[in-house]
């Protein structure tokens, strides 16, 4: 059983990476702040698929990640193969591991939650559990290393419904860093306020990070023609990377394995 894992960047574009393409499938690394395909409830936002479909023709969407998700996307390039990621998708075939960086250290090497979650649950367009009508749903978390008053977790969701992690979280009282709709809002994460030893000029420091620290890391899945098993890896983009070298370096904690 042969394991293709693409790691290169391909071609850089400025709102997303190309990590693979053949005549079926597409391989995207989106940056923050991109929808993944049409949503009801936000019409105006820029549309990852729209741009994509530019250079690359027509695009099937067959999941999605959180618009302020960076990270991994995959697209069918013709409806045979749409329909097949898509029941690779529903049947919880395809793994999607995303990193987070959260507040608050976790005493858990792992944690699993399994809980039901109601789309557009509240007055904020929110995911929220409900146990009554909400989707049965699980995501598996593990402790990738505690980083000062922030702790790096991975998290693999079965079926991944919209907002399933951060409900997750939210659940077990924990928020990701720079959630202002799970959490509270936030400036963002600036160096000054990690570093001891810290010279710069406040009045001009930039933050590290000001978007959501959220980021769809890796992707296996069986290619819809060949049934060649295939595992893609995005890496970070440069404010999630940056922060994460800082961390590394202050606290010596690295959640890329």
């Amino acid at each position: 059983m042969r394991l293709s894992v693409i790691i290169e960047r391909m071609k850089i574009i400025p709102d997303y990476t190309l990590l693979f393409c053949d005549d079926d499938i597409v391989v995207l690394n989106k940056k923050s702040g991109l929808l993944t395909a049409a949503d009801k409830n936000d019409s105006d936002s820029p549309r990852l698929d729209v741009i994509a479909q530019k250079k690359l023709g027509t695009l099937h969407a067959v999941h999605r990640i959180d618009s302020g998700a960076s990270g991994i996307v995959i697209y069918a390039r013709n409806r045979e193969a749409a329909a097949f990621l898509s029941r690779q998708f529903a049947e919880n075939r395809a793994k999607l591991t995303y990193h987070a960086l959260i507040h608050s250290r976790v005493l858990w090497e792992t944690e699993r939650v399994s809980l039901k979650l109601l789309p557009d649950g509240d007055s904020n367009h929110r995911t929220a559990v409900n146990a009554r009508y909400g989707k049965a749903c699980t995501t598996a978390f593990c402790n990738l290393g505690a980083a000062g008053v922030f702790n790096w977790i991975s998290a693999v969701p079965e079926i991944d419904r919209v907002q399933q992690i951060r409900a997750h979280l939210k659940s077990l009282g924990l928020t990701i860093v720079c959630d202002s709709l799970f959490g509270s809002p936030s400036k963002g994460v600036f160096l000054s306020e990690i570093k001891r030893a810290w010279n710069g000029d406040e009045d001009k420091e930039r933050p590290l990070l000001s978007r959501l620290a959220l980021h769809a890391y890796s992707l296996s899945i069986v290619h819809p023609v060949t049934a060649e098993e295939m595992t893609f890896v995005a890496p970070y983009w440069k404010d999630m990377d940056a922060l994460r070298k800082q961390l590394e370096k202050i606290f010596g904690v690295n959640p890329i394995r």
